[in-house]
């Protein structure tokens, strides 16, 4: 991805020393490689950016990698013959920004999505040492692409998913891009006008800036304070006024 003249003066001169975080970009399209990926255009934006800046970036296309269904850590021991999926989540809890890419599919994120999230939401209930949830002080973000609407309700879902199960959603970290509904031209295609798009690039561009900046608030801070929200003394307390249901 060449980046813009001012997307690149920016990386210039930077100042703040992002180098030792993390990212990592999981593409939710249901294209297997070598396959285009309309999706993979724009995370390139993001990655590129954050590269320049020092960060350590692995791009994942979820669809590639033999993923189990299931809300277990590891679904080998559920039923499974074979599940790839501990190897992706190991690279998410080694990494300080997640970033899901999703097309659109029938105004809803891709059913790969959904099911990368719902892996995600089987690692919620693991801690930290500081005894808070695995997620905390870690920050996500979402890029959408498509034909057709739905860009801010993909957002709204995704961004919900991952602050639920823990991440911090910096502002504005979400960005995208719709060609004409129907069946136009996508992202990639030779004069979609996606690549060019003011919009997008302004909006993947603050994406980008927010989470990096966030992800090195929270790594310079190391994390959130563990005070008040730390699972395993709410659930070593002495003075328990009520059962606790099992569920979350």
């Amino acid at each position: 991805m060449k980046l813009s003249n001012y997307q690149s003066k920016l990386n210039k001169e930077n100042q703040t020393d992002f180098s030792g975080l993390k990212a990592v970009f999981i593409n939710c399209t249901l294209k297997k490689s070598p396959e285009k990926s309309h999706t993979s255009g724009l995370i390139s934006m993001s990655a590129q950016i954050m590269k320049e800046n020092g960060i350590h970036v692995d791009i994942i296309r979820a669809v590639d990698h033999d993923i189990a269904f299931g809300v277990y850590p590891n679904m080998t021991e559920h039923g499974w013959d074979k599940d790839e999926w501990p190897a992706i989540q190991q690279k998410v809890m080694n990494a300080n920004i997640l970033v899901i890419g999703t097309p659109i599919w029938l105004g809803e994120k891709s059913s790969v999505a959904s099911q990368v999230i719902e892996r995600l939401y089987a690692f919620s209930g693991k801690t930290n040492e500081q005894g808070q949830y695995a997620y905390y002080g870690k920050v996500g973000g979402c890029l959408v692409t498509g034909n057709e609407d739905g860009i801010k309700h993909v957002a709204m879902n995704t961004l919900y998913s991952l602050q639920h199960l823990g991440y911090v959603i910096p502002p504005q970290v979400d960005a995208g891009w719709i060609g004409e509904a129907g069946p136009g031209k996508s992202y990639m295609d030779e004069g979609s006008g996606g690549p060019e798009n003011d919009f997008t690039n302004k909006n993947t561009t603050f994406m980008t800036w927010n989470l990096m900046h966030m992800a090195k608030m929270l790594h310079d801070q190391n994390g959130i304070p563990a005070y008040g929200n730390q699972a395993t003394e709410w659930e070593a307390r002495t003075d328990k006024d009520h059962p606790n249901p099992e569920y979350r």
